[in-house]
């Protein structure tokens, strides 16, 4: 099983980060650690966190907190917010964040 960063219960939710919805890790690409959100990977290391480029999204890089199953940025940015294994729902509020783990599509 991937561990998480900054986990406080089993399905990834973090101190920053825990509603019902909140369940979704994110690998970061600047260390290939699992992270509850942006706010633990800054609190835990001493360099910059980096974006996913567009070339990249083909990486699994999304770890589904209810059933752990790892899903590409594509699959996770065309989810419509639901994990395509375990059809959990995800926090569309998350989106709002994207600009902090994915490259924008046009870069």
């Amino acid at each position: 099983m991937n561990k998480v960063t900054g986990a406080i219960d089993g399905q990834t939710r973090c101190k920053h980060y825990h509603s019902e919805l909140d369940i979704i890790a994110i690998k970061f690409k600047c260390c290939d650690t699992y992270y509850g959100c942006y706010y633990c990977h800054e609190e835990t290391v001493n360099h910059e966190a980096m974006v996913w480029p567009k070339l990249e999204w083909h990486t699994k890089a999304i770890l589904c907190g209810s059933c752990h199953t790892e899903l590409s940025i594509n699959q996770y940015l065309n989810s419509s917010y639901v994990c395509p294994s375990c059809n959990s729902p995800f926090n569309p509020g998350c989106s709002n964040h994207n600009h902090l783990y994915f490259a924008s599509a046009s870069e």
